[in-house]
């Protein structure tokens, strides 16, 4: 077996938040980093960042056959996943999907939502860069996603404190998809 060592990936990525239906970069600006005015990068993370899909397939039957004889695609939960390492209080509102920040003199404050449940939640936008094979760029971006996991803040003596979040992709419409992966093409 051969082993192509240009189309191995290792490296960290880089994430950035942005609002739901945020302007995406253009296809063709890979290399470039995404504009401030509407993506922010949540800065250092841990144990990397991950693009989670996982597919749900239903299975097709029939008594005279022993064996599948089909399956259809009934369901998708796609989500990114990673430890936010800057435990600001700009992250935290972002892993709790909203809330105020506001600062004064020598000091910041947050305090969540307590919006009822009726309230339509505040959907984010989230796009990665990382390495792609042949030491291109590859940049993901999920379109709309909601922080679903429970968020700790834990301080230890032996461990950095993280914001550990799943952000779960949503549907968006029928024209637009769910996610885009862009991967750059070296000459």
């Amino acid at each position: 077996m051969a082993v192509d060592p240009d189309n191995l990936i290792q490296g960290p990525a880089t994430l950035y938040r942005g609002a739901f239906g945020a302007a995406e970069p253009a296809d063709s600006a890979l290399n470039s980093t995404p504009a401030a005015s509407a993506w922010s990068d949540v800065g250092g993370t841990t144990d990397g960042v991950k693009l989670v899909i996982e597919n749900t397939y239903g299975e097709l039957e029939v008594d005279q056959i022993v064996d599948r004889v089909g399956s259809r695609l009934t369901k998708r939960n796609t989500s990114v996943e990673t430890n936010m390492a800057e435990v600001t209080l700009g992250n935290l509102a972002y892993a709790l999907n909203g809330g105020t920040t506001a600062s004064g003199s020598g000091y910041q404050t947050y305090e969540p939502n307590d919006a009822s449940s009726a309230t339509q939640p505040a959907y984010s936008a989230v796009l990665f860069d990382g390495w792609a094979p042949d030491l291109a760029r590859r940049r993901v971006i999920v379109r709309k996603v909601l922080s679903v996991d429970s968020i700790e803040l834990a301080y230890t003596k032996d461990k950095m404190s993280v914001l550990k979040v799943r952000l779960q992709a949503h549907f968006v419409s029928q024209s637009i998809r769910t996610y885009k992966i862009i991967d750059g093409i070296v000459p």
